[in-house]
């Protein structure tokens, strides 16, 4: 930065403090101390001339290469950012997954980044050039495992060096130079299990004579190298290699021997980048390659598909019959239970195919933008499939089960259920802190059930209702239906109504929600212009859970027993309450001075004691203020619901102590009632006035509503 008119400069930003490669900049005219910065590592503020640096950590832009999932519970998500390092982060986490949540765990530019599946301890990872390590997940050791050439030869690896590991052999790992490396030591040693598999073309291996100022040797110009590995999870040894410059090759025999068989390709431009090749899931005669041109300035998609081991090709989707798929293409992957399913990620989206590539659609969930889809990966026990972008970071679409049940029947029809992976009631555990505006926070997947159903057409005339069932045939919540066509997914809390509590001076907190409703089957119902469709709804415990459906079931009854005694609280109240309404109206229709008044005064006085115990009448904060029967109900309450395993006798003890506090205080409250009242009425009759009528046992909604001054709406007051 200059502040002389260009006479001098200092170093700001850049690597000092900042990422560095800054590609774009900012001052603020009215205030030159102020300087924003766009570098390989994001968004960069600075308000004292670029002394300090703050990051913007708020904005989700990251570019992701690559992206592989483990099996824990909840999963964890690994993958390689462009210039970020390699990071492993949560798939969801109590109070969202922030920045924190992530963990770098390399360097340089990440790309290829897997889990070890012979040992959890240990993630492969790589940098720009093959820099391939196995690093220790806890001490964050890395260890460089990058193959190393013979005497008096070059090695040839990728930017973007392809590592995969096998499906058949735990342990086993391919790394992609102009060889296919494989180890089964952790990179202890490797084997060349190929010859150079690329067109060796020396023209386009010039990089120490081309760049003019500087060399270009960065390992971002290496060409005529392998990109793309898949091995065949039905055959042992039948591994796909595809090469930056054209090639497509394929072995039968664990490497032994190797077939060329790009050429088998029709209409396909000589020499064109091959994105990607992958092996298919169901046969191993199968494959998918995605072909990439844009460096020639051809932003078609290629997609190709194989059936009998590279012999022959079906073109999914070309420049000539692209589909409506745009963008060229960087992954096309098979779903893990559904052949037919495809899932492409192009320069401009995610488009998914339902019957094998004949016919595409762009996916658009949640605003999902038209950005890069680099890779993308299926969990094979969660169904989500979790998308790298190269621009809005990681993205997880939560359970693709209903995709799998699109078949040509279903979508004839109106109107249909679909089915979805099983519904677990995950616990709520107890994480995150506030981090205001300047952080992200990536959503977790909604608590709740997820009901999916098909429209053919957008729902526009007669009503449309969706109902939950229990196992008795009861109505228990009333959903709001969506109305638009295609898959509609609608979430169900599971829960029961919240109890109604006591007006008082501070908010219940733990009773604004009702308990979990225990595991078990239920039916969702939904009524489209008078058709009735149903299905069966099974809700299980979570996985990980320690107690046991008995312990579940202790825990919701102990609830409802509190969510009860809420209730008969406020069934004292509202007859308190109503009291309290006719005292003061009689009061206030006497002549100012008359000394009946000061009797109503007096009585009402004893009857508001008695509401001062049973709820909070002094304004305090969320930790302050007085306690009272009604208050103390809530904090039992929200200690069952905290745990819903088996409550503590304690906690059962403790209700049954907070039911004889309010049996006593309604005796108070019926004493008045019998003893203080008619002495109060005897000398209303003799002034002539109407004698106050003792509330009853129980007061209706229309008592409740007319006692206390209003119409249906004025329940509300008591909630």
């Amino acid at each position: 930065m200059s502040e002389d008119g260009g006479k001098s400069f200092a170093v700001v930003g850049g690597f000092q403090g900042a990422h560095g490669d800054a590609h774009v900049v900012w001052i603020d005219p009215t205030n030159t101390q102020v300087v924003f910065v766009g570098d390989d590592g994001g968004m960069w503020y600075s308000y004292n001339g670029g002394s300090k640096w703050w990051k913007g950590e708020n904005l989700p832009v990251s570019q992701f290469y690559h992206v592989s999932l483990d099996d824990n519970d909840p999963y964890h998500v690994y993958g390689g950012l462009q210039d970020n390092s390699s990071w492993v982060g949560d798939s969801q986490y109590p109070g969202g997954v922030t920045n924190a949540r992530w963990e770098n765990m390399y360097n340089g530019d990440g790309f290829w980044m897997f889990p070890d599946p012979a040992d959890p301890d240990y993630i492969y990872a790589e940098y720009q050039g093959g820099e391939i390590a196995r690093i220790n997940r806890h001490t964050h050791e890395a260890r460089n495992i990058k193959p190393r050439p013979n005497y008096k030869e070059k090695l040839r690896f990728n930017w973007n060096t392809p590592i995969a590991l096998s499906p058949n052999e735990k342990g086993t790992i391919y790394l992609g130079g102009q060889f296919l490396f494989r180890s089964r030591d952790h990179g202890q040693n490797w084997e060349r299990i190929s010859p150079d598999l690329t067109t060796n073309d020396p023209q386009k291996q010039k990089q120490e004579q081309s760049g003019g100022v500087t060399v270009d040797n960065s390992s971002a110009e290496m060409h005529t190298t392998i990109y793309s590995i898949s091995e065949s999870p039905k055959q042992k040894g039948l591994i796909w290699v595809g090469t930056d410059d054209g090639n497509l090759q394929l072995t039968r025999d664990g490497g032994k021997t190797w077939t060329n068989v790009v050429g088998n390709i029709s209409n396909l431009p000589k020499n064109s980048w091959v994105n990607w090749v992958q092996a298919s899931n169901f046969n191993a005669g199968t494959a998918y390659a995605a072909f990439d041109r844009h460096t020639f300035g051809d932003m078609a998609p290629y997609i190709f598909k194989t059936t009998d081991y590279g012999k022959t090709w079906t073109p999914l989707v070309s420049p000539q019959d692209p589909k409506g798929v745009r963008g060229y293409a960087h992954v096309i992957k098979e779903d893990l239970v559904k052949p037919d399913l495809l899932f492409l990620g192009t320069e401009f989206g995610l488009w998914v195919s339902i019957d094998g590539g004949k016919d595409w659609a762009q996916f658009k969930g949640n605003h999902f933008p038209a950005v890069a889809v680099r890779d993308l990966a299926i969990h094979p026990r969660d169904n989500d499939l979790v998308l790298a972008t190269h621009g809005r970071g990681i993205w997880i679409i939560d359970d693709i089960t209903p995709l799998r049940a699109l078949t040509p029947d279903l979508l004839k029809q109106d109107v249909a259920f679909v089915s979805a992976r099983p519904v677990q009631q995950r616990i709520e555990g107890q994480g995150g802190w506030p981090n205001g505006d300047a952080v992200f926070v990536g959503d977790n997947p909604p608590d709740a059930a997820v009901i999916n159903y098909y429209q053919r057409e957008r729902h526009l005339f007669g009503k449309m209702k969706l109902e939950v069932l229990d196992s008795s045939g009861r109505v228990i919540d009333e959903l709001p239906a969506s109305k638009r066509p295609g898959l509609n997914r609608v979430t169900w809390t599971m829960r029961a109504k919240p109890p109604r509590v006591p007006p008082a001076a501070q908010v219940a907190g733990s009773a604004i929600r009702g308990p979990r409703l225990v595991p078990g089957e239920y039916t969702v119902r939904l009524t489209k212009a008078g058709k009735v469709s149903e299905t069966k709804l099974t809700v299980g415990l979570d996985r990980r859970a320690k107690f046991s459906a008995a312990d579940r079931k202790a825990e919701f009854d102990a609830a409802m027993r509190v969510h009860t005694l809420f209730g008969e609280e406020s069934a004292l109240m509202d007859r308190i309450l109503a009291l309290r309404k006719t005292l003061a109206q009689t009061g206030a229709g006497l002549p100012e001075g008359d000394p009946l008044r000061k009797n109503i005064s007096d009585f009402d006085g004893k009857v508001d004691a008695v509401r001062k115990k049973i709820v909070a009448t002094t304004e305090g904060g969320a930790i302050t203020g007085e306690e009272r029967l009604r208050e103390h109900t809530d904090q039992l309450y929200g200690a069952i619901l905290s745990y819903e395993g088996k409550p503590g006798a304690y906690q059962t003890a403790y209700i049954d102590a907070l039911k004889r506090e309010l049996d006593d205080v309604t005796k108070e409250f019926d004493q008045l009632l019998a003893q203080d009242l008619p002495g109060l009425n005897d000398l209303l009759k003799s002034k002539g006035e109407q004698p106050i009528a003792a509330p009853p046992a129980k007061i209706t909604a229309n008592e409740k509503a007319l006692k206390l001054g209003g119409s249906k709406t004025g329940v509300n007051v008591l909630r």
